[in-house]
């Protein structure tokens, strides 16, 4: 009898080992043994990467504007969600808000802009006149006679004349806003591109969710949809929030400081308006700019603008924004500020507005997905293999 250890492989075993032996055309790409095709590779991937990158900082601005159109109209959805909640369709809901919206974005291009850029204007020019009083009056003879640097004081006053002096420094308060406001009136085909795609995106939201859930499996696509409409619903509760914030913010710094006689009104609350959309810091930092524009006017109105914002700072932290915030996800202030200088550095402006919805997102992603996933695997992988060793079924989501 023959020793079957001493015989070949059958057949089928030969042809299936050299089968799985035989090298594919990748194989054959990535083989140590062809460095001249594997270095051909990498070249053409990496003139791709750089010729992505490219097209990607050449239409920047096209991609800003999509992006803040998509913002808007998350932004506008949940009112017009209440809207249908109340009775009317979908269609005349997207009609109202959006007539509105255009109505509102009119008032400030053709006119709380222009009014704004006349103050920054007539403020430049008025600035030599605010140094000399400052350099005359008592207050500051005593600051100076009690730190005894006069020169210091008088250089600082001469430089900070000279800067403000240039309406063009002035207009780049708030990383650019009244800039870009200016940019708006010049360029009024931008706004209506934005109106545009922002109508677009809030028509043809629910169709652009569904088209997102048939590219994915069907198993996993009422998953995916859930977290989609956490997502954007957390987004949107996001802008329409900090929007409906910033607007109360800058009714109230205007009506106060016509109360207070300060002469730039307009543009100061045009500045809340935009400065106050960032998170955590915005009204910190308006209420440092509205004292001291108003100190220059009067020592009086910014004294009292000082103390009368700082008043409603804390009723807007305590009071009012955990009512109009309240269905936001929460997202924890280090990740706010991180997510903020983060965004303002590759985006000025923009990216802090919208670091705040993209970190309750990537957080909503973490909790939905990963976090699950991590609960659900309660074997080591050295378990695992142990058990399909002896035939276990393993079942990981």
């Amino acid at each position: 009898m023959t020793d079957r250890a001493s015989e070949g492989p059958a057949p089928d075993s030969v042809e299936a080992s050299m089968a799985v032996d035989e090298p594919t055309g990748l194989r054959v790409v990535t083989d140590p043994a062809h460095p001249f095709a594997k270095a051909f590779v990498s070249t053409i991937a990496v003139l791709v990467a750089v010729a992505l990158a490219a097209a990607t900082v050449t239409l920047s601005s096209i991609l800003i504007m999509v992006g803040v159109s998509l913002f808007l109209a998350l932004a506008l959805d949940p009112v017009v969600r209440k809207l249908e909640g109340r009775g009317l369709g979908r269609g005349r809901a997207i009609g109202v808000v959006f007539s509105v919206f255009l109505a509102l974005l009119v008032v400030l291009v053709f006119f709380v802009i222009p009014a704004a850029v006349n103050q920054v204007i007539h403020f430049a020019q008025s600035v030599p006149e605010y140094t000399a009083a400052i350099k005359s009056s008592d207050w500051f003879h005593g600051l100076v006679a009690l730190t005894g640097g006069p020169e210091a004081w008088n250089a600082a006053l001469a430089h900070g004349q000279s800067w403000l002096s240039d309406p063009a420094h002035l207009l780049a308060v708030g990383t650019g806003a009244l800039a870009v406001g200016v940019g708006v009136i010049n360029g009024i085909s931008v706004t209506m591109i934005v109106a545009v795609l922002t109508l677009y995106f809030l028509a043809s939201l629910d169709e652009m969710k569904q088209a997102l859930y048939r590219m994915t499996p069907a198993y996993g696509r009422d998953r995916l949809a859930d977290l989609t409409e956490r997502i954007t619903s957390a987004v949107g509760g996001f802008i329409a929030g900090g929007i409906t914030l910033s607007g109360l913010n800058a009714s109230f710094s205007f009506i106060l400081l016509l109360i207070l006689g300060v002469p730039y009104a307009v543009v100061l609350a045009m500045v809340s308006l935009v400065v106050t959309l960032i998170p955590m810091i915005g009204s910190v930092l308006f209420w440092i700019l509205g004292t001291a524009v108003s100190l220059l006017y009067s020592p009086t109105a910014g004294v009292a603008f000082a103390v009368v914002y700082f008043i409603y700072m804390q009723l807007e932290a305590y009071l009012i924004t955990p009512r109009i915030m309240n269905k936001a996800v929460a997202v924890p202030g280090a990740l706010v500020l991180i997510g903020a200088m983060i965004g303002g550095a590759l985006l000025g402006l923009l990216g802090a507005l919208v670091a705040v919805p993209v970190t309750a997102s990537v957080l909503l992603v973490i909790r939905g997905v990963y976090i699950p996933y991590q609960d659900a695997r309660v074997k080591t992988p050295d378990q695992v293999e142990l058990s399909v060793a002896h035939g276990d079924v393993i079942v990981e989501d």
